[in-house]
């Protein structure tokens, strides 16, 4: 099972645990409940905007649903000298996860940008019009 699979798993039980059903949810992030369910069932990719309001229907904290709790492991731990060492592991599917949010977050910047300029232009013909 992939790590996006199991995020997909957290957020199907804590909705049944919450008693939501797909329509609640897609009536929520103001989508169709056939939309959702693509959600849950992997069929279309979780956006990071989409993740976090899922987190807040939910009110489960961002962190649960994506399991980082049990992915990073901190140790602080007294050297030899004066200080203290810290050692962090952080598990590589925490890191694929971490990347997978980073590339849907830059594609949704990119999506954005793109609208903008299509907009400057529509603006900048319609002053021409005038």
């Amino acid at each position: 099972m992939t790590e996006m699979e199991k995020i997909i798993e957290r957020i199907a039980q804590q909705r049944s645990k919450k008693g939501y059903t797909f329509e609640n949810m897609a009536d929520e992030l103001d989508i169709t409940p056939a939309a959702y369910r693509k959600i849950e069932t992997g069929e279309t990719k979780l956006s990071v905007e989409r993740l976090m309001k899922i987190s807040d229907i939910l009110e489960e904290d961002l962190s649960n649903l994506l399991d980082i709790s049990t992915k990073s492991t901190i140790n602080t731990q007294a050297n030899q000298g004066d200080g203290f060492g810290y050692v962090e592991t952080i598990n590589n599917d925490y890191k694929d996860i971490v990347k997978d949010i980073k590339e849907t977050y830059d594609k949704l910047i990119e999506s954005k940008d793109e609208q903008i300029a299509t907009l400057k232009e529509q603006i900048a013909f319609l002053k021409e019009k005038k």
